[in-house]
């Protein structure tokens, strides 16, 4: 990590100082590629994490697999997910891995407790028996246990980077990015699937492409207008009931979607005109020099809205309605007033 990579992102203070900043690289691009505004060094090469999942899904769903394996909508935005592990994410995932004719023995995901805390809760109170299908990342995996069996490939060891499941996604992935895949940097994600690591800006031309592909050919362009459709129709899918991304698509009514990754990664897609009239779409990614570590994440979200205030993406009324997210001023334990945090850029 080059620190000159990174510049001031959020802000928090205390009386009449900065007492804590956030550092991090934040880019705007067009559906051409076109950098439109940038915060830091935008060819500052990052792992996306999880805020690659709707790429990582594109493979399936353009060579037909939706249909071969009769999915929905809302399963298509389950693969595309960080879920938190509710009943509700259970049911969606279960239902998936029926149709695709697999089940929670064949993931290779791991298992931790939900990240939903009334979930995990419950089921502590209850002693409920975990299950790998409650891990985040368990529609992902399913996902990609369903290519391999479209393809006729075996289903064992589906997230060694050799496996041609994982082949297929880092060639689709090289595509849509315009990285060639000799220069996509891999690493082994929490998951225990590959994860890939690109210029932001590459990325964020991925993104603007994913909300308007009508540059791409068929089957490429329908198959990302699907991913983004189901994405943002289903947005409590693809996060949870106190996730960012599921709060911010809701509040995007269907313009806007959202994936954030771990160590401080975000992504975001706006559909043309979601800022105004005859306005482009936008890919915008950016990352937190510090992983952005606290729960819940402080720096991310407060990024992301203002950033979509100045695009004219939100109104004041969707940015309130976004109060537990954004910026705003911070209190003590006997809620008095001590600071603010707020952007920096």
């Amino acid at each position: 990590m080059n620190k000159s990579e990174y510049v001031p992102l959020v802000e928090l203070t205390r009386g009449p100082i900065v007492e804590s900043t956030h550092y991090g690289t934040l880019v705007v691009s067009d559906a051409s590629g076109k950098v439109i505004s940038s915060f830091g060094e935008p060819s500052t090469i990052a792992f996306l994490r999880s805020s690659s999942k709707p790429f990582q899904a594109l493979p399936l769903v353009e060579r037909s697999g939706m249909e071969h394996f009769g999915l929905t909508e809302e399963e298509l935005a389950v693969m595309c997910a960080s879920h938190h592990g509710t009943d509700d994410h259970v049911r969606v995932v279960s239902s998936l891995q029926r149709k695709v004719g697999v089940g929670a023995e064949d993931l290779l995901c791991g298992m931790h407790t939900p990240a939903d805390t009334p979930t995990a809760n419950r089921m502590l109170l209850n002693h409920e028996e975990n299950t790998p299908l409650r891990h985040n990342c368990s529609g992902k995996h399913s996902g990609m246990l369903a290519q391999a069996c479209l393809g006729g490939f075996t289903t064992a060891d589906y997230i060694n980077p050799s496996h041609p499941v994982q082949q297929i996604i880092i060639q689709t992935f090289s595509e849509m990015t315009g990285v060639p895949v000799k220069e996509i940097l891999l690493g082994t994600d929490g998951c225990s699937a590959p994860v890939f690591a690109i210029p932001l800006v590459n990325a964020a031309h991925a993104f603007a492409l994913l909300a308007d592909p009508s540059s791409l050919p068929e089957p490429r362009q329908s198959a990302l207008r699907r991913i983004f459709a189901a994405m943002t129709t289903y947005p409590n899918m693809v996060a949870g009931p106190t996730g960012f991304d599921t709060a911010l698509m809701t509040v995007g009514r269907g313009k806007i979607l959202a994936k954030g990754g771990a160590e401080g990664y975000q992504a975001l897609a706006l559909l043309p005109g979601a800022c105004g009239e005859g306005s482009p779409a936008y890919g915008i990614t950016f990352k937190i020099a510090d992983g952005d570590q606290s729960k819940p994440e402080r720096a991310r979200p407060v990024v992301a809205i203002e950033i979509l205030r100045r695009l004219g993406a939100l109104t004041d009324e969707q940015v309130h309605a976004l109060f537990p997210f954004a910026p705003r001023p911070l209190h003590n334990w006997r809620h008095i007033e001590i600071g603010e945090i707020r952007a920096a850029f």
